[in-house]
């Protein structure tokens, strides 16, 4: 079983610094909230990375752009970004929404809700 988070930003060190000043400049407006989330403006949360090494879980994470390389067709294309997927013998499925997502306030709810959504695996 894998856990894919997929951020609604472009993978890339350009990209990585537009989104850093998009996050200074108007974080209201700022489109990833995964990345809001798990990430300072320059850096990942504490929180997160300690949940993240110390889970047991594997997990992997791309950006808009690698997840439409890697899974750009079907059902999958459709989703709004950012969500997670977990993937198992019977394939991918959503894990958590991007609706979902936009309704978390802190990495501790975060990690609370992906540790709750865990509880049946």
């Amino acid at each position: 079983m894998t856990l894919v988070f997929v951020y609604n930003a472009n993978s890339g060190t350009v990209n990585a610094a537009l989104d850093s000043m998009h996050k200074i400049v108007s974080p209201s407006t700022y489109p990833c909230k995964l990345c809001e989330l798990t990430f300072g403006t320059f850096t990942e949360r504490t929180e997160w990375k300690e949940f993240r090494k110390n889970s047991g879980y594997d997990m992997r994470f791309l950006h808009k752009d690698e997840y439409l390389e890697e899974f750009g067709f079907g059902w999958l294309a459709e989703q709004d970004l950012p969500l997670a997927m977990i993937i198992d013998n019977s394939g991918p499925e959503v894990f958590i929404s991007s609706e979902t997502f936009n309704g978390i306030n802190s990495v501790e709810a975060l990690i609370a809700l992906v540790r709750e959504q865990l509880a049946p695996y």
